[in-house]
């Protein structure tokens, strides 16, 4: 009896040893992923954009409840309703839904362009459930960025992150109103950067963020944001076969966002800068040809004569890899590094030329090759009349001896094409004022008068054309 009591003792001593020995294994194993887990969740040190710091966190920290809570209130749910007129007394209304994010205390709201796309109203409606009519400022199509405006004053807003510094991995979280839900939010990382899926056809400035965070019909326009509750992206379209979200999201960066919003709220129209250059990613063909180390870069095809990239000595088969020390491995990356800057910007550009790295100083031009400010501007107002009007430069102020706004182009079956004006008119005044500048012409557009006189001349002809139209 003695005998086996001992046994059992023993036996038992023996398996709680195991458990302990167990228990101590992979408690240190928990530890170790912990340990690990936390390094890869990195903070970049805000002081360096190209060389990130990282500090440990401890899992637990991994909370998104702070930013999504804080967020979200500034995240409201857009209705675009369009009204097509079909014959007499009949009209068909059309609805979109999307999202827009509160970028100013003031009531600015950015969207995409195509949430908003040709709507007679637009209507939205806040976390908190208020109401209200908004004004479209502007919108880039390059960029699918429209800015609204409403009348508010105090309202949440979220502040601009830097998304040059997003890292891939880190996590991100998405925002917006899917399917008519109000402020939903998920959560992913960031997938890749500098994704080009051709949504804009070639026309636009297509460099996006990819993110695995569900997004869905009516997230448009919504908030990505990063970890510290910072905007870092507008959320703008799917890759999906089935119509609906599989695990591909795409988000327009916040630092070209930011570029774009502010020039549409200063200028009323997006200043783009121009190199001069015609580019081409850099293939493995290419790279072997060229005597490249790595295959990186944007290969520059062409080079327009007198244009900033002309003028600050690049030639034809250059390699540029970095602008303001941000690398420009492929031709979206170049899109991007370049429109995040105004005509008359300096940058630096590094570039390789038959096997040497060289760097060169540029000052960047707009569409007619000067540095001045000057934008084609697409309000409402004058898209609804049917033209598209830019300010005039210096240099054609000088030659004209006249101050004045240049017609660019005229929209079929309007009523600017029913006077039979021509692109290239360039209009002094209006309704007997003097007209200086674009936004002169949309304040007397805006007035009460339903009818306009307008006076200007074309450059190919000496004498002055008058032009009258009811809005």
């Amino acid at each position: 009896m003695t005998k086996n009591l001992n046994t059992i003792v023993i036996s038992v001593l023996c398996s709680l040893l195991c458990l302990a020995i167990y228990h101590y294994l992979q408690q240190e194993k928990v530890e170790q992923l912990e340990s690990n887990y936390a390094r890869l969740v990195a903070y970049q040190d805000q002081s360096s954009p190209y060389y990130p710091t990282y500090k440990e966190v401890s899992v637990a920290d991994i909370d998104f409840v702070a930013p999504a809570k804080a967020a979200k209130n500034a995240v409201v749910a857009i209705e675009a309703i369009t009204i097509k007129k079909e014959g007499f007394r009949n009209e068909k209304y059309t609805k979109s839904n999307g999202s827009g994010v509160i970028i100013s205390s003031n009531g600015y709201i950015v969207t995409n362009h195509h949430v908003v796309k040709e709507a007679q109203e637009i209507n939205l409606i806040l976390e908190d459930r208020r109401e209200f009519r908004a004004q479209l400022q502007g919108f880039d199509l390059s960029t699918d960025i429209a800015l609204l405006k409403i009348e508010a004053e105090g309202l949440p807003y979220l502040k601009y992150g830097n998304s040059d510094r997003l890292d891939i991995g880190e996590w991100v979280l998405a925002i917006g109103n899917p399917f008519k839900l109000s402020s939903s939010v998920t959560a992913g990382i960031v997938s890749a950067k500098a994704r080009n899926i051709d949504i804009f056809k070639k026309q636009g400035i297509e460099s996006l963020i990819q993110t695995d965070a569900a997004v869905n019909p009516g997230n448009s326009g919504g908030a990505l944001i990063n970890r510290k509750g910072q905007l870092v992206g507008i959320n703008t379209a799917i890759l999906t076969y089935s119509g609906k979200y599989e695990g591909f999201s795409f988000a327009m960066p916040s630092n070209l966002v930011q570029k774009v919003t502010e020039d549409l709220q200063q200028y009323g129209a997006v200043q783009r800068a121009w190199l001069g250059v015609s580019i081409l990613n850099v293939n493995a063909k290419r790279a072997k040809q060229l005597g490249l180390k790595e295959i990186s870069g944007v290969f520059v095809d062409l080079v327009e004569k007198d244009g900033a990239a002309s003028v600050a000595g690049l030639e034809y088969e250059d390699v540029i890899v970095s602008i303001n020390g941000k690398p420009t491995a492929t031709r979206p990356a170049f899109l991007e590094a370049v429109g995040q800057y105004r005509p008359g910007d300096k940058i630096d550009i590094e570039y390789i030329r038959a096997g040497k790295t060289r760097t060169t100083k540029a000052t960047l031009h707009n569409q007619l090759n000067t540095t001045d400010y000057v934008a084609v501007r697409k309000d409402k107002i004058f898209t609804d009349l049917g033209f598209e009007l830019r300010n005039l430069d210096q240099e054609e102020k000088e030659r004209n001896e006249k101050e004045g706004v240049m017609v660019v182009s005229i929209l079929k079956d309007s009523k600017i094409e029913s006077v039979n004006m021509d692109p290239g008119y360039i209009i002094t005044s209006a309704n007997g004022k003097k007209i200086k500048s674009v936004n002169d012409l949309k304040t007397i557009l805006e007035s009460d008068n339903p009818e306009i006189y307008l006076n200007g001349f074309y450059e190919n002809y000496p004498r002055e054309w008058p032009y009258k139209f009811s809005k």
